[in-house]
């Protein structure tokens, strides 16, 4: 038996969440994108650039980056129900624009055909790969000199344990199940919600503002995510540097517990900019 977990067929079924999603894509959602990928790029501008998206999703921030000006976006992922969705939303959002999008896994991709990019991004997704530290070696191969390496990775915490039981059961789960189980975590969400005095429906509201993205959709695909791994912002350091990159600006939440947050709702994502020096 194969328990390779960099296989397609080892991972949760992140396509057909990002295909329900895709279904309600609005014009805000798409400004609320475009403005989450200016937030963390910061001064940098993606005008005439060539721009990598690594786990495509729905596809809204390959738009995201078409329309901030990026002359050629490639758009892959290794579920097709991404890549079929992120075809239909930039073939009706971005007509005209230069992209592609196709299936293949970050291990499977290569200077040799797809050449060198100013922006290689990948937000929430290579600590779902099964093989996170190979997976930032080889998306990092693709970064142009002086380009950068914009990604996003599950921050440790202590609760990383459960989390990664209770994504390994989920992704096998029946779709009964699964719905079960988000009632349970909204439910107690909401509790721990109201305990801090503040309201859930203002939280979900405000979600929205977040990358665009929507709050219910990211609890199945927080819930689901398998596999699962996350890193410290002192690994990734490591990591990177020994590649030959040098850390130009990092959104990370510092722990709470010896360094780490307790995670009962999840872990959350650090976010990093790099550049190859």
């Amino acid at each position: 038996m194969c328990n390779d977990l960099s296989k397609a067929d080892k991972h949760f079924a992140f396509g057909k969440n990002w295909a329900a999603y895709a279904a309600k894509i609005s014009p805000q959602a798409i400004k609320e994108a475009e403005a989450g990928l200016l937030r963390l790029l910061d001064s940098l501008s993606l005008e005439g650039k060539r721009f990598l998206d690594l786990g495509c999703g729905s596809g809204l921030h390959s738009l995201a980056a078409l329309r901030l000006g990026a002359k050629d976006v490639l758009a892959v992922d290794i579920d097709p129900d991404s890549v079929a969705t992120t075809h239909a939303v930039l073939q009706g959002h971005a007509p005209g624009k230069n992209w592609q999008a196709v299936e293949r896994s970050v291990f499977d991709l290569s200077r040799e055909e797809w050449g060198a990019f100013d922006v290689v991004y990948s937000w929430g997704v290579l600590h779902h790969t099964g093989d996170m530290r190979r997976a930032l070696r080889c998306a990092a191969a693709l970064v142009t000199p002086g380009g950068r390496f914009v990604f996003a990775l599950y921050r440790r915490i202590w609760m990383d344990p459960f989390w990664r039981w209770e994504k390994r059961w989920y992704a096998q789960a029946s779709p009964k199940a699964q719905r079960r189980a988000r009632a349970v975590y909204i439910s107690l969400f909401r509790l721990g919600l109201r305990v801090t005095g503040r309201s859930f429906s203002h939280y979900v509201e405000g979600y929205h503002a977040n990358r665009g993205m929507d709050f219910y959709h990211d609890v199945h695909d927080w819930m689901g995510g398998w596999p699962y791994e996350s890193i410290s912002a002192f690994e990734v350091d490591q990591v990177l540097r020994e590649l030959g990159f040098a850390l130009e600006r990092s959104l990370v939440r510092s722990g709470r517990l010896f360094g780490r947050h307790l995670g009962f709702f999840g872990s959350g994502c650090d976010e990093y900019v790099y550049r190859r020096v």
